[in-house]
């Protein structure tokens, strides 16, 4: 039976300090997040073995790896609010890039803004792309190098606010967040070191020819040097900070920078990497878990494992106890993407689980709008134009037998009662969270002025309401 409900709608009350402490007793670890840009999981842990990412597979080895994590968004501003603030597109606000004028409704809280009254101090260190100005995303303190950071720049500063810091008994726990400019676009030589394109692995989704593998060549030299700085990173992390209190997570925005992948809702589109070493104190095994994930499972998991109580109006749930028991997560579980605005108009909505995806388009164009910098890639040289094609209503793909998600099945007398299941649970989501874009054209942001930055908030979701009125009695 598929779980009908969304993640989080049975969150029981908002968060606070709590006494039940962490799973070390009262000891809260401190908490590193580390994200980059357009990964997708192109990574050697996750079955591309020609990926140059030896240090990243290192972590992997001693960590729990997310099989099938999704970002909410396959684009930077929407896929980094919904992780930083556990809430949907639409619910936070930010529903494109923000320098196209698109930030967080008022009342939004962050990752820091939730971990403050349990005693965590935080920062930014590097990229964020939530907000032209980076100061006012809850941070306690942002040392970052600005909006475009690279990663040896960013290893550099974190290297140096590291030395800085106090040992754990004498300050706060620590909520460090720390962002590259790697491996976004474009991936000149004159910056990275290409690979050989006849060693690179051409995923199904793309065409294999010329164009593509000295796309992907460029592209591993991107990861090379990601995955070099991460290695330096995570040298200095465990030098400073204690492995056995500490907690590192690894992740990206969305998919890579290919077509079908970055700026879709199909797996290669919204699939992201998601790596979670523990505490050593906790004395967990290195795993896998294979039960699907959401970007926004993160910060009720943060706010878990520092001892706050669960938030209702959060949509999704914490994974602390599938770091311990990885096979005992939901494989009916039900989650749910969106995009509407990347560089053009572009609504569509998704729900998927492990086995299936369907996916709504709401208004009419090509099979495929290719971002700009998509557009002016070599592989788009080589793909021909058969992406041109009018699009579907409705997809429909069974990922047991088609993981690309490359069949569209929609049509097909087999799938009507499933993929009818799938429609259903996506209009009730989307009518809970009061998302008008069934019926109604999403509107650009407005522009900013300089008295009102925030937009303006939208109508709580039922399962909120409910839990605001029961709250009241």
């Amino acid at each position: 039976m598929l779980d009908r409900s969304s993640e989080g709608r049975r969150r029981p009350s908002s968060v606070g300090r709590s006494t039940k402490g962490s799973p070390v007793g009262n000891t809260q670890p401190d908490i590193v997040l580390i994200h980059c840009h357009d990964l997708g999981r192109w990574l050697g842990t996750y079955g591309m073995a020609s990926v140059p990412s030896e240090n990243i597979d290192r972590f992997a080895a001693d960590a729990v790896v997310f099989e099938n994590a999704h970002s909410a968004a396959p684009l930077c501003s929407p896929a980094r609010a919904a992780l930083f603030t556990g809430i949907s597109p639409h619910r936070n606000g930010v529903q494109g890039l923000t320098h196209d004028a698109w930030r967080y409704r008022d009342q939004v809280l962050t990752a820091p803004e939730r971990l403050r009254p349990l005693g965590y101090r935080s920062t930014l260190i590097g990229l964020q792309h939530e907000n032209v100005d980076p100061t006012v995303l809850g941070f306690d303190e942002c040392a970052g190098l600005g909006f475009l950071p690279r990663v040896n720049q960013v290893v550099e500063a974190t290297a140096d606010w590291l030395q800085a810091v106090a040992p754990a008994g004498e300050r706060q726990p620590i909520f460090l967040t720390v962002g590259t400019w790697e491996v976004h676009r474009p991936w000149p030589h004159e910056d990275y070191v290409a690979a050989d394109p006849a060693t690179v692995e051409v995923p199904g989704f793309l065409p294999d020819n010329d164009d593509t593998r000295a796309d992907i060549a460029d592209f591993y030299g991107s990861i090379a040097q990601f995955d070099a700085g991460f290695g330096a990173l995570m040298a200095q992390i465990d030098a400073h900070l204690d492995p056995d209190n500490t907690m590192v997570i690894l992740t990206t925005d969305h998919g890579s920078a290919f077509p079908r992948a970055k700026s879709t809702l199909y797996d290669a589109g919204t699939g992201v990497t998601l790596i979670v070493r523990p505490p050593a104190s906790w004395g967990l095994e290195p795993a896998r878990v294979r039960s699907i994930a959401t970007h926004m499972d993160i910060l009720p998991t943060l706010i878990d494992v520092a001892g706050g109580d669960a938030v209702a109006e959060l949509e999704g749930q914490s994974f602390r106890s599938l770091l311990s028991a990885p096979a005992s997560g939901d494989d009916d579980r039900v989650i749910f993407t969106a995009k509407s605005y990347h560089d053009t108009y572009d609504p569509k909505r998704a729900a998927r689980s492990v086995d299936y995806a369907y996916i709504r388009n709401y208004a009419e164009g090509p099979k495929l709008k290719l971002a700009i910098d998509l557009e002016k890639s070599s592989t788009r040289r080589g793909m021909g134009d058969d992406h041109l094609a009018p699009r579907p209503a409705e997809e429909f793909y069974d990922r047991r037998t088609d993981p690309d998600e490359l069949d569209n099945v929609a049509d097909r007398p087999e799938y009507e009662e499933i993929k009818a299941t799938y429609a259903d649970l996506l209009h009730e989501f989307l009518s809970e969270i009061h998302d008008p874009i069934e019926t109604t054209p999403l509107a650009p942001a407005p522009p900013r002025s300089r008295t009102s930055d925030p937009l303006p908030p939208v109508d709580e979701p039922s399962w909120v309401q409910s839990e605001l009125r029961a709250a009241t009695r």
